[in-house]
């Protein structure tokens, strides 16, 4: 149920009341770092990486936030904590941090604290977008090369994750007018980098292959997923992929934090193997599900049937 509670600037504050200034360099430049972290089983996973990775990208853009990694790593357990109630025990979450530089230089007269970093942590339930996700677990999903290229790594480091991701956006936008098809984009020489929010990789005889390290962000469930292949047999090698290779592989398979580990069945229009899902991705999943320590497909199947009145809820709450 809603009441969720949001760390913002210091305090403890209702989700709905936790308002950005028009004149935030986030919303003016998109000057924000930020972080998505989930549950399993209640618990934060891998938290510490995705904090000493958001401790990078603020780095990058010259952010400092006045707090260590463990003050954020305590005030982001806290925020779960005031939140868990509002929901029942088997959901889990997702872990929201942004910070920006604060108020714009321009506009710091009207500000009482202009040098503040402005720190957002936040929490959201998983039941709607897993269960309506559940599907794409059996059924796997489609991915298409985008028109749209990604940032050269000489322009913008792709290992910093910011709020400057209107690339991302254009790409998603392409991909909504052919249907319900995922985004893959490429760099100016053609080869595969990644997907809006999460990491795309192709199996072929017995390697796994992930795009060039420095073309791409270095994805915490990446990681995850390529460790989970040296464990089964795999060979895990970085590679120019270019569309025509990945036409050719057995399998291939898109990571992130929201949903771990998807098959993709169709690539480009062509089916990937035999266009269903396959047997590494089998053998990967039951490796993250060891490592988690959930059957994170039986828990999305399990909200599928509730997002109807999860949803009916949320607006219920929204007009008290």
């Amino acid at each position: 149920m809603p009441n969720r509670v949001v760390y913002f600037n210091g305090k403890f504050v209702p989700e709905r009341e936790a308002q950005v200034s028009i004149f935030d360099s986030g919303y003016l430049y998109g000057e924000t770092a930020f972080e998505m972290t989930r549950t399993f089983n209640g618990q934060p996973f891998q938290l510490r990486q995705h904090l000493e990775r958001l401790q990078g990208s603020l780095q990058f853009l010259e952010i400092d936030p006045h707090l260590s990694l463990d003050e954020l790593e305590r005030l982001t357990r806290e925020t779960l904590s005031r939140n868990r109630a509002t929901e029942g025990s088997d959901v889990d979450w997702h872990i929201r941090h942004d910070l920006s530089r604060g108020p714009a230089e321009m506009y710091s007269p009207i500000f009482a604290e202009p040098n503040r970093a402005t720190i957002i942590i936040s929490c959201w339930p998983l039941l709607r977008s897993m269960g309506r996700f559940a599907v794409n677990y059996t059924q796997g999903v489609q991915v298409v090369v985008s028109p749209q290229k990604s940032l050269p790594p000489g322009l913008i480091d792709p290992r910093a994750k910011t709020r400057s991701r209107v690339h991302f956006q254009l790409a998603q936008l392409q991909a909504k007018r052919q249907g319900l098809v995922w985004p893959v984009l490429t760099d100016d020489h053609g080869n595969l980098t990644e997907g809006p929010s999460w990491n795309i990789l192709v199996i072929r005889d017995g390697v796994l292959y992930s795009p060039k390290s420095e073309q791409i962000l270095h994805g915490v469930s990446r990681a995850i997923t390529c460790e989970a292949a040296r464990r089964i047999g795999l060979k895990v090698e970085d590679l120019d992929i270019s569309p025509e290779f990945a036409n050719e592989s057995s399998e291939i398979l898109c990571t992130a934090t929201s949903f771990g580990l998807v098959p993709v069945v169709q690539f480009a229009g062509r089916p990937v193997g035999t266009g269903q899902p396959g047997p590494y991705y089998q053998k990967l999943f039951a490796q993250w599900k060891q490592i988690v320590g959930l059957d994170f497909v039986a828990q999305a199947q399990s909200y599928a049937p509730r997002v109807a009145a999860w949803e009916e809820a949320e607006r219920a709450a929204q007009v008290k």
